[in-house]
């Protein structure tokens, strides 16, 4: 299957839409924490980005899902700064400042991601994309230019408003939003983002407009097509009834879906008792359960094998 990124720049869409999203930047409203920072000038909004995209590291993953990995890898691109302020998150270094980091413009990135084909990755996986839409769009003419040719994978936290994603029609071949909180008040106290839960919910269903379900292959590997996953959370935090009623309900019980036991408290999850430990083998069990409940059986199996795996080996 062809990226669809290639017909776009084929007819000078693709350009048009990078031009759009860096003239965005002067008044910056590009995720739902709308700063109205001139990001042209200064990275002072929440993400700490300014003109160009920061970068922490790029390679070739081998850990991600089983449709995009493969025996290849997947080129993932690690982008330093971050919409959300989750007080748990195991990249906090990362995610939490932009310094020390290099900057990467157009040629940059697009140069990365054609060394990440020759290597033969499977995909180019933007991780933590929601806060350098434009500065991805910029660079995507230039690589095209220079032969890429395969699929691009926006790996993010779910925190994307719709008017970003529908710049990404078109570019985006596989989306991968990380649905984290069903509740305001949690996804307030917990990262700082009281609309998270609304915000997220309109993403995925423009996301599974432009896409529809994940399609694979012959071999099983990912082309097309909305891949979610739901990272489970200590005490229920996470919400996962909502999400997978959500899931079945208004985007499709078809959803290739991984449900994620990889939470550690880490940063400054100790200064809150309910956030404070791992998750359980049983909230684990009780999570995939709900989701069958619900008509959702597309799991990541190599995720739920090497899960199970562990749980049998550690106890809970």
């Amino acid at each position: 299957m062809r990226p669809s990124y290639l017909a776009l720049h084929d007819q000078g869409e693709l350009v048009r839409r990078s031009e759009q999203a860096l003239a965005s930047l002067s008044n910056c409203r590009m995720c739902p924490r709308e700063c109205g920072v001139d990001r042209t000038v200064s990275g002072d909004g929440f993400c700490k980005t300014g003109r160009y995209a920061h970068l922490a590291s790029y390679n070739l993953h081998f850990g991600e899902e089983s449709p995009l990995v493969g025996g290849k890898g997947s080129g993932t691109i690690f982008f330093a700064g971050c919409n959300l302020g989750c007080l748990f998150c195991q990249n906090h270094d990362i995610s939490n400042s932009t310094t020390g980091f290099p900057t990467l413009d157009a040629d940059g990135i697009s140069t990365i991601m054609l060394e990440l084909q020759s290597q033969g990755a499977l995909n180019i996986n933007l991780v933590t994309p929601s806060h350098v839409t434009a500065q991805i769009l910029e660079a995507l003419p230039l690589a095209v230019d220079k032969g890429l040719n395969i699929p691009i994978v926006y790996n993010s936290s779910g925190y994307d408003t719709v008017k970003s994603i529908r710049l990404l029609c078109d570019v985006v071949d596989i989306y991968m939003p990380d649905i984290k909180f069903a509740d305001s008040d949690t996804a307030y106290e917990l990262a700082r983002a009281s609309t998270y839960p609304s915000h997220a919910r309109k993403a995925i269903l423009e996301m599974h407009h432009q896409v529809g379900d994940l399609a694979l292959d012959n071999q099983g590997i990912a082309q097309r097509g909305l891949l979610v996953r739901h990272l489970l959370m200590p005490n229920g935090l996470a919400g996962t009834e909502s999400w997978m009623r959500f899931l079945s309900q208004e985007i499709s019980t078809d959803t290739y879906l991984n449900i994620m036991d990889q939470y550690r408290p880490c940063y400054r999850a100790h200064d809150l008792d309910a956030i404070s430990r791992s998750i359980s083998k049983q909230e684990y069990e009780k999570a995939l359960a709900i989701a069958q409940e619900h008509g959702l059986t597309r799991l990541d199996d190599r995720q739920a094998r090497i899960t199970l795996a562990l749980h049998r080996l550690i106890g809970p």
